[in-house]
């Protein structure tokens, strides 16, 4: 198969990949608005899970076929340009909805998490249509500064701790979330199947605590890589020193957590601002800085 048709096939799973994880909306949206109902005569609300389980594993099989499909454009855009598929912002864009995928569905594997496959489905459609609509660049070579073997190993970490890093930050909101309607009085009846305030706070750190140390790696190797493309370490260059400010917040989320003692609504929004400078790092330096690193390709 030649380098254009892999373009092609490429394209052609993502578009596919965007109907399978619509489908996967649909069905999680479906399940959270009707796994709960009222039976006349009983006050007590009541589950129905006999159509919503089933709505739901739908939901999720077409998360696993959506996850399936970007990994075959992934692969097949890589083969494309005869490289690994990490060279501009559409490519970073294609493989974070994969990593985020892909962090979910590992989750969800140990954890409960069905509930969380809405706000994961609606975040994985908003990246891959604004990496069509707005980031697509064809495939086309490294520029010098990229051919490296450190790229595959700083940017795959770099990626996959994103991916983990979002997952936390949407189990934090939706703790926060919780939170409120709780202290109004209770929750409404859709949210009533999501876990307790404390399990959200937990699973919210034990993902952050899992994936930090990769984070750790992926700043320490991009360092390295830059010593041998620039001949220094450190630099501060905007995308250097918004890692660095994201390495920070984490950190200083797990020593709130495990030293100090933080909990609840605190942690949360420190957890959520740890995310905000992950994901500032990965749209406003990426597409308007400045710097060594703009290969966004736009």
């Amino acid at each position: 198969m030649s380098s254009t048709s892999f373009s092609y096939f490429s394209n052609d799973a993502i578009y596919a990949s965007l109907a399978i994880f619509t489908i996967a909306f649909i069905a999680h949206t479906f399940e959270v608005a009707w796994s709960v109902k009222n039976v006349e005569g009983v006050s007590a609300t009541t589950f129905d899970f006999e159509k919503t389980d089933r709505v739901g594993r739908i939901g999720t099989a077409m998360m696993i076929l959506g996850f399936t499909l970007l990994i075959v454009a992934d692969t097949t855009r890589g083969l494309s340009a005869h490289r690994v598929p990490w060279g501009n912002m559409y490519e970073f864009s294609i493989t974070g909805a994969l990593m985020l995928t892909g962090a979910y569905l590992f989750s969800l594997a140990k954890y409960k998490l069905r509930w969380l496959g809405l706000p994961v489905s609606i975040s994985v459609l908003l990246t891959l249509g604004t990496a069509i609509t707005v980031l697509y660049r064809p495939s086309a070579p490294l520029v010098p500064a990229l051919k490296s073997p450190w790229l595959a190993i700083h940017v795959l970490a770099a990626i996959i701790s994103g991916g983990v890093f979002l997952v936390a930050n949407l189990v934090a909101a939706t703790y926060l979330l919780m939170d409120r309607f709780e202290l109004k009085g209770g929750r409404p009846q859709w949210a009533l199947k999501i876990p307790s305030l404390e399990a959200l706070d937990q699973l919210s750190y034990r993902l952050v605590a899992f994936v930090f140390p990769l984070w750790t790696f992926a700043v320490i190797a991009g360092a390295i890589w830059a010593e041998s493309a620039w001949g220094k370490y450190w630099s501060w260059d905007p995308k250097e020193t918004w890692a660095f400010i994201t390495w920070v917040a984490y950190a200083a989320y797990l020593h709130a957590r495990i030293t100090v003692g933080w909990r609840g609504r605190r942690a949360a929004w420190l957890c959520i601002f740890a995310g905000s400078t992950f994901l500032f790092n990965y749209i406003y330096v990426n597409i308007w800085g400045t710097g060594l690193h703009t290969y966004s390709g736009l």
